[in-house]
């Protein structure tokens, strides 16, 4: 609720009196709450909001214009401003009383503006859209994304409801393998060398039992094995059958550090750079 408050005064023959003051207050009917459907989020998928309006008076309330910031923040020492969500243009669908409308008038992309919204007296509206983490979206540990909606209009107090959804920290590995010689003659040596790249801000433990796994065709002979520069050694790191050429890693033997990540501090881009581990295999066809 909110206050107001009045008083009077006369004046006469130069005299001044004031009336006592009196107060009321105004009944706030509408009300706003905000939501992600997913609490977390990774660059390139999107992320759906749902925000509902609701409205408690006895009259319709409408006109009313929704915003959102997607998410605007201040980085770096002069005090500049990222927006880390991109509104997926199309996608915005509004709901009344759980009955789908027409698509609603989006006016502005960023911040996300949305007009010509009615909610009846005693129902509610639902906006939904959805939202692309962008290269200003914060990587790493506890990175968040908090944005903040906004409803308003000529016969509304104005009212605004958040939610924050957080990075990803999730172990997120990608291999790779390259051969040297490419062209190698009978009887020769063979090198694979494999790279193993952990996107995630939490690093692979030996507890997280990776198992690294390739059938060798041609087989490999008298085969060698490192990791990270160590030596492996089989039945203790490895298990290989000369007979299917079928190498495999036994459980605790890979780890690969976190990733890095960095935003820069002129243009607000945030970059990462992958933990890296290396698999080294070589044996004789």
């Amino acid at each position: 609720m909110a206050a107001f408050y009045n008083q009077a005064s006369l004046t006469y023959n130069g005299n001044v009196t004031n009336s006592n003051i009196t107060t009321g207050e105004i009944l706030e009917v509408l009300s706003i709450t905000k939501s992600p459907v997913t609490d977390t989020y990774t660059a390139g998928n999107d992320v759906v909001f749902l925000i509902n309006i609701t409205n408690t008076g006895t009259a319709a309330i409408n006109g009313l214009t929704l915003t959102d910031d997607l998410g605007e923040y201040t980085f770096g020492e002069e005090g500049a401003s990222a927006v880390p969500l991109t509104y997926m243009e199309g996608s915005a669908s509004l709901f009344v009383n759980g009955i789908k409308q027409a698509d609603p008038a989006v006016v502005s992309v960023s911040p996300l503006t949305i007009t010509g919204i009615n909610v009846p007296a005693g129902g509610n509206a639902a906006v939904i859209y959805a939202a692309e983490p962008n290269q200003f979206a914060p990587l790493g540990e506890n990175a968040s994304i908090t944005n903040t909606a906004s409803v308003s209009g000529a016969r509304a107090t104005a009212v605004t409801a958040s939610s924050t959804i957080t990075a990803d920290t999730s172990v997120s590995l990608a291999i790779s393998k390259s051969l040297s010689p490419a062209v190698v003659s009978e009887n020769g040596t063979l090198t694979y060398t494999f790279i193993i790249q952990n996107s995630g801000a939490v690093p692979v433990t030996v507890s997280d039992d990776v198992i690294f796994t390739d059938t060798f065709d041609p087989v490999l002979s008298q085969l060698t094995a490192t990791f990270n520069g160590a030596a492996w050694t089989a039945g203790t790191n490895y298990t290989y059958d000369e007979t299917t050429g079928v190498f495999t890693s036994l459980p605790g033997q890979i780890t690969v550090p976190a990733a890095e990540v960095s935003q820069d501090t002129t243009t607000g881009i945030w970059s990462i750079q992958p933990g890296v581990s290396t698999i080294v295999i070589t044996g004789n066809i």
